[in-house]
């Protein structure tokens, strides 16, 4: 049985509710499409995985307003019965100094924060951004609401000119840490 991996591209894109950062010349949420659909991609070519997103397109926006964007993503990932929830996100800061990756959890010592160590670690492996380490915020609706174990990855932030050129050049090294960081966590050998 195939393991289901639900990705969420974070935040809406412009001009529609629950919009994410900018900076560096880079929106968030088409930072976030671009790495979910490389990571999709990477998981569809892998038979051990199956995936769904909650957006599709890079135009689709769930919701009318924050709270019904996050149910959105929420519901579809509890209706399908996923095994493991992703969210895809970037940082941003007022201080452009602040950079690195960092992975959120609802709470220390559970499957999720086991995997989000090794998601975490695949990625700053892969693309070289500072381990900023695994971060309890149970107050993030997407961690808290879902029903299985969920992480919310911070790939990079768009504040940081280093951390936004990994991101604008190399989105499909980010895609490969966290799809290594999942192999790692299984236990499985590469495809």
């Amino acid at each position: 049985m195939a393991i289901r991996i639900f990705i969420d591209p974070g935040h809406n894109p412009t001009g529609n509710p629950n919009t994410g950062a900018e900076g560096n010349g880079l929106i968030e949420q088409d930072v976030n499409f671009t790495v979910s659909m490389y990571l999709a991609d990477m998981l569809r070519a892998d038979p051990r995985f199956t995936v769904r997103l909650s957006r599709n397109t890079p135009t689709e926006s769930l919701g009318t307003s924050n709270a019904s964007s996050l149910a959105a993503r929420v519901n579809m990932a509890n209706s399908w019965l996923a095994d493991y929830f992703i969210s895809i996100h970037c940082n941003s800061n007022v201080n452009p100094a602040i950079n690195g990756s960092e992975v959120y959890v609802y709470q220390q010592n559970t499957q999720a924060y086991w995997l989000a160590q090794h998601v975490l670690n695949g990625i700053v492996t892969r693309v070289g951004t500072k381990n900023n380490g695994v971060r309890l915020n149970p107050s993030l609706y997407v961690l808290r609401r879902t029903s299985m174990p969920a992480i919310l990855v911070e790939l990079a932030y768009l504040s940081n000119v280093s951390d936004a050129q990994k991101l604008r050049d190399d989105p499909y090294g980010f895609a490969q840490g966290i799809y290594t960081g999942l192999l790692s966590y299984f236990g499985f050998s590469p495809a």
